[in-house]
């Protein structure tokens, strides 16, 4: 889930600003003003939730408590500051952002799935909402384990019916910011199969606007799985932008899907 991390930080500092460029390998990483946003701070209390074994809701609920002023949309922000156990019925990516750490806990496809079903309806519960989490999972999951991109590709084009023909510059000049799944998954798996490596993942992401600390948290994601390794110094980088208690869930994770010998 690092990837995804990385990611996030990374765009924050280009959210909404409207700046794109054709010239992807000059964005600019690692900005002073980068920080963690609502992306990372559900993305590591997904992983504190597989962790713990404990629900969602809850878990969602206190991270976001925790950390409230991260930059979460109004209607998550009204759930988690509620006593509403309740789904919303979102179809927003926050879904999606999340879920990273589902594709790298399960041995199969179907568990992955299953799990990436669970962690979405807690509030997700919108066919589509759901669908972006379930992509983002099995794109993580096969690629971890050694699927091509192209298979990658087909996979969840057939599976959940996103166009992922396009390319980033086809996409780039009418991308606008879009914060639901149907309008921001694809662009981010995009991102992510147009890239030669985790880095070229990330500015891809930024490059096209819109919601960029989204798009590049789950395009970063996918890359983690994939490439199998991140640049040290964004890792550091990351690191430094992150509070003591998520850092020890990031260690905590990371010990249970890559246990040293």
């Amino acid at each position: 889930m690092l990837g995804a991390i990385i990611g996030d930080i990374c765009g924050s500092t280009y959210e909404a600003s409207g700046r794109k460029t054709t010239k992807p390998h000059t964005v600019w990483l690692t900005h002073p003003n980068s920080r963690f946003t609502d992306d990372t701070v559900l993305t590591i209390a997904t992983a504190d939730a597989l962790l713990q074994k404990r629900s969602y809701t809850k878990v969602y609920k206190k991270w976001g408590c925790r950390y409230s002023d991260a930059g979460f949309g109004g209607t998550f922000w009204q759930w988690m500051q509620s006593n509403s156990q309740e789904p919303y019925n979102s179809w927003g990516n926050g879904s999606a952002m999340r879920v990273s750490p589902v594709g790298w806990t399960f041995a199969t496809l179907e568990e992955t799935l299953a799990e990436a079903k669970r962690s979405a309806e807690v509030t997700h519960n919108h066919p589509e909402g759901i669908k972006g989490a379930l992509s983002v999972a099995a794109a993580i999951f096969l690629a971890r384990n050694g699927k091509t991109k192209q298979e990658i590709k087909e996979y969840v084009a057939s599976t959940f019916n996103y166009d992922l023909n396009r390319t980033t510059d086809s996409i780039r000049p009418d991308y606008k910011f879009e914060v639901s799944c149907m309008g921001s998954v694809p662009e981010a798996i995009i991102c992510f199969l147009e890239s030669n490596n985790f880095i070229q993942s990330i500015q891809l992401a930024i490059s096209i606007g819109g919601d960029t600390d989204t798009i590049a948290c789950i395009a970063g994601g996918i890359a983690e799985a994939f490439y199998q390794e991140v640049p040290k110094e964004l890792v550091m980088f990351a690191d430094s932008k992150l509070t003591d208690e998520m850092k020890q869930v990031v260690v905590n994770f990371r010990s249970m899907i890559l246990p040293i010998p």
